[in-house]
């Protein structure tokens, strides 16, 4: 069945206008970190020997490090200028979870040739997030992967899992490089590889069963072998190439970003609330609170369970107080439809007197042949800004005097809620829905609903449907329209069923 699921409608209008801008972004992102994958051709240039905590120093001269320091200064100049002025947003607090790892904290220059530090990033393995997760390594690591919530795409839940998988890798192979590698290809690929290698020809080694531990050399001995993949070879050469540029841009040509270093706060929901809501308690700009929440797929926590939002540091003791004091009906406006055998969008936009458009827009990922029966689309309702279903928004006060003059009707605008109806005019909501038919709490934009008893001497009939009766028999009977008697019985379909009541308008008789 269709359940009533609280989801963001300002959040629905935003999207549109800014995933033009991200996705813009994005692609440059893609087409860059896509050449990096696949370059081939090598050249030479003069090493740079800085600090590090990883042998950067002994590699450095490599042909292969030194021609993806000819790629970053040339094809890929521009878009090595804004990963690097990503860098300062996520540097501290990306070294800090190294550090508590144990780990060498430069390892942070793997998010740069990972993902340019973007939280959105998709590989074409489908990959996702600053740290290109796959959804089954994800899981293992104990991220969130479901239709509601990726934190893939949170910085820090996937931080923390990147730097566990490391530690992890690193305890098992010994060496931060081939460690590396095996974040790249798997550390199945990796050990498989190593055990290949005769012993006599990686200097200092034992290479058996024991699967370490090896030293850095180990990584560029299995890189002049068949048992790993290109991609794989030219892993730590691009890593440690980005890390020489990115350790000192300025040296590079670069210039020095100053970016705010990322700092949030947490607000800790156990229903479901949308981020329109959180943005209006916090004070904080819709736009920059979905920055903070790439995690939150629809820009909404799922109903049912605890989640975490991120807000700016500051805000968060505020918006918590402030979102307490909203009943939980009114942290959300939209609903979801399971979708049956027959369905397409028409019809289903048609069904919940929202605009084709409108409905396409809230499910960006699915398209018509992708209309299985028992997935779920989002219906944008309350203040989805539908064309064919929103009124023009109006003051309270002249929406009030509307609805406690003339018939006692109200029509409903965007964000309006049963019980706030049943509020502002003095009557209580089981009144409401026993006035109007109604069988839940769910109103539509546009809907007219009766907000005063009706008089004694009304012509305010109730029909008890029979066998063989249908809307339009029973419409032509009470001579309305079927349009009417769908809206004031809250019908979504012209289906009727035996034995059901319907509510007749009462400006009509028989």
């Amino acid at each position: 069945p269709n359940q009533e699921i609280p989801v963001p409608a300002a959040v629905l209008d935003s999207m549109a206008r800014e995933d033009s801008i991200a996705l813009a972004d994005s692609l440059a992102d893609a087409f860059v970190l896509e050449l990096l994958a696949s370059t081939s051709d090598p050249d030479t240039t003069d090493g740079i020997d800085v600090t590090w905590d990883i042998d950067v120093s002994s590699y450095a001269d490599h042909h292969r490090v030194q021609y993806y320091l000819d790629f970053f200064q040339g094809g890929a100049r521009e878009r090595m200028g804004v990963w690097l002025t990503r860098l300062p947003r996520y540097e501290s607090m990306i070294r800090a979870r190294l550090r508590e790892a144990e780990l060498p904290e430069d390892l942070v220059y793997l998010a740069l040739i990972e993902s340019g530090y973007s939280n959105t990033a998709v590989s074409r393995s489908r990959a996702v997030g600053m740290w290109q997760f796959i959804s089954g390594t994800a899981r293992m690591y104990g991220l969130r992967v479901d239709r509601w919530v990726d934190e893939r795409r949170d910085p820090i839940r996937a931080t923390d899992a990147a730097a566990r998988y490391l530690a992890d890798l690193t305890r098992r192979f010994g060496s931060p490089y081939l460690a590396a590698a095996a974040y790249n290809a798997g550390p199945g690929r990796v050990a498989r590889g190593l055990r290949r290698i005769p012993a006599e020809q990686i200097e200092g080694e034992v290479v058996d069963d024991t699967e370490g531990p090896f030293s850095d050399d180990a990584f560029f001995h299995l890189a002049d072998t068949r048992y790993i993949r290109q991609e794989t070879k030219d892993y730590v050469p691009k890593l440690i190439a980005a890390a020489l540029i990115a350790k000192q841009p300025e040296r590079y040509g670069f210039a020095a970003a100053s970016t705010e270093a990322y700092q949030s706060d947490s607000l800790v929901t156990d229903g479901a609330v949308g981020l329109d809501v959180v943005a209006r308690v916090s004070e904080v700009p819709l736009r920059r609170l979905r920055e903070f929440n790439p995690h939150l797929l629809r820009g909404i926590t799922p109903p049912g369970r605890r989640t975490v939002i991120r807000l700016p540091v500051g805000t968060g003791d505020s918006a918590a107080a402030r979102l307490a004091a909203i009943p939980p009906k009114e942290r959300v406006s939209f609903l979801e439809h399971v979708i049956r055998h027959g369905d397409t969008f028409g019809a289903i936009a048609r069904r919940y007197r929202v605009s084709v458009a409108d409905l396409r827009q809230a499910n960006p990922r699915v398209r018509d042949r992708a209309l299985r029966i028992g997935r779920i689309l989002v219906v944008p309702t309350l203040g989805s800004g539908s064309r064919r279903s929103s009124a023009a928004p109006r003051s309270r006060s002249s929406a009030t005097t509307s609805s406690s003059r003339g018939a006692g009707t109200h029509r409903v605008r965007q964000g309006e809620t049963l019980g706030g109806i049943a509020n502002r005019n003095g009557v209580s909501v089981a009144s409401l829905r026993q006035w109007n038919g109604l069988r839940s709490n769910l109103i539509r934009v546009g809907q007219t609903l009766r907000v005063r008893a009706p008089a004694a001497s009304s012509s305010t009939a109730g029909h008890r449907v029979r066998r063989g009766d249908t809307l339009g028999g029973i419409a032509r009977r009470y001579r309305v329209s079927v349009a009417s008697l769908m809206e004031i019985n809250a019908l979504r379909s012209t289906r009727i069923r035996a034995g059901q009541t319907l509510t007749i308008p009462s400006s009509t008789g028989r």
